[in-house]
């Protein structure tokens, strides 16, 4: 399981990449998206919505399943990936290049919360 040690990680199976201007890319995890099966179809939150942590934000469905995408932190989003609009089988190929949105988070230290790669890893049994 390729685990980036450098991103955050939710036990929803959300990562977590700060970006040098303190927004956040946030994708799902290579775990999830190979007990997800062959993605091909996500719906993905509109720039401008407010996110609250937790909560429900986007889909991503599968042959086998849907799944909801729940935000790590609160904030704002700021870009949604349009790519995989026609394109979704990419978080397949690699779901770390395959951001699904991207925010401005309303605490900064709200990463602090979220687990690191060992810890995420262990959640998952790996």
């Amino acid at each position: 399981m390729n685990l980036p040690a450098d991103l955050k990680y939710t036990a929803s199976h959300e990562w977590v990449r700060r970006e040098a201007d303190g927004s956040l890319t946030v994708g799902i995890t290579d775990y999830a998206q190979d007990a997800l099966g062959d993605i091909v179809f996500v719906e993905l939150p509109q720039p401008g919505r407010v996110l609250e942590a937790g909560k429900e934000c986007a889909v991503v469905e599968s042959v086998k399943a849907a799944s909801d995408i729940y935000a790590p932190v609160a904030g704002t989003v700021t870009a949604a990936n349009a790519e995989l609009a026609d394109a979704p089988e990419q978080i397949n190929t690699d779901a770390f290049a395959a951001w699904l949105f991207k925010l401005q988070p309303a605490d900064a230290g709200a990463l602090d919360g979220l687990l690191d790669a060992e810890a995420y890893r262990q959640s998952v049994g790996g």
